[in-house]
């Protein structure tokens, strides 16, 4: 059997445990005895702790010197992780697990307790889109990509917020038992069979698209339509019917961000796609995706992602072969 620890201490995200947890536990229902998953809850102690919604959820087993060998080792996060100290205690057992397992990594805000205990220096990982910045400015050593849904750098494993540790889990059951079994899993607990770990974890136009009782829903058809055009407030208020003024504030109001910065994130979106699907020069790529020229492009890239659009596609590149040499294990 392949042994799942999954860290838990006060104030843990319970879904960032649940989720990966029932992922492992349906994948039993489909595969051999000899190769189903055993799921142990870690903490640093024997006591039960609290979860950040109150739950109460009692350890199997606390990480002293010398702990048995695990096979994978997942610290899930937390509402108040970014922004506390974790204690010496929770610090020493994570390092303990770690160290004693043939891969480890995190959940969500849970590569901030992995940062705190020396274990991100030199790697690539992913956490809440929300919260990526923080993590790049507390460890700069460490190369945090800011929109993946998870990453895996040789022995260790990161995924996003909350639910993309499902996707994590998913990943790592098609990997070991193929898509079959992880298409069955995911149908039990209907989620989407796969969100490849480069997906974006964010997309607002996303909401928009699921909005179709709202009558700026049809915008988002329009925009991805004409990426390449000029598409001002006048022009997308036309598309949905509305007058300008009417269209703008019944935008802000419904989606809390303003049409001329869903075009550019659309924009943004749709030329992430095409540095990572193709070799078309970045001057093309901008001018298809409505940017106008590379340097204005690149101009945006570095303010919403941190990196221009050449190491956005570098990026991609190494994440690539990284995916093609498969888990450690």
């Amino acid at each position: 059997m392949r042994s799942i620890g999954i860290f838990i201490f006060p104030g843990v995200q319970a879904l960032d445990v649940t989720g990966p947890s029932d992922v492992f536990a349906e994948a039993n229902a489909f595969v051999p005895e000899a190769e189903r998953y055993e799921v142990l809850l870690v903490a640093a102690t024997n006591e039960a702790v609290r979860a950040s919604s109150g739950m109460r959820i009692l350890p199997d087993v606390a990480v002293v010197e010398g702990s048995a060998t695990l096979d994978l080792f997942l610290v899930p996060g937390g509402p108040l992780v970014p922004t506390s100290v974790a204690s010496a205690g929770v610090l020493d057992a994570v390092r303990e697990a770690a160290a004693g397992s043939e891969s480890f990594g995190s959940v969500c805000t849970g590569a901030f307790i992995l940062g705190e205990a020396g274990l991100l220096d030199g790697r690539r990982v992913t956490t809440h889109w929300q919260h990526a910045g923080a993590l790049a400015a507390s460890y700069p050593d460490t190369d945090v990509d800011p929109d993946k849904i998870f990453i895996r750098d040789g022995n260790l494993i990161t995924s996003a917020g909350v639910t993309a540790g499902i996707d994590l889990a998913l990943s790592i059951v098609r990997e070991h038992h193929g898509g079959r079994v992880a298409n069955a899993v995911a149908r039990r607990l209907v989620v989407a069979a796969q969100r490849q770990g480069g997906q974006s974890q964010f997309s607002p136009y996303a909401e928009i698209a699921g909005d179709v009782d709202s009558p700026v829903a049809a915008v988002k058809t329009h925009v991805m339509a004409n990426l390449g055009k000029k598409l001002s407030v006048s022009e997308l208020a036309k598309a949905a019917g509305m007058s300008a003024r009417s269209f703008a504030r019944t935008f802000v109001d419904r989606y809390q961000i303003t049409p001329a910065d869903f075009v550019e994130q659309a924009r943004l979106e749709a030329a992430k796609a095409a540095l990572e699907s193709s070799s078309a020069p970045l001057k093309l790529v901008a001018h298809d995706c409505g940017f106008g020229t590379a340097k204005h492009m690149r101009q945006v890239f570095l303010r919403r992602l941190g990196m221009t659009a050449a190491q956005f596609r570098t990026r991609q590149a190494k994440g690539r072969r990284h995916d093609a040499a498969g888990p450690s294990r």
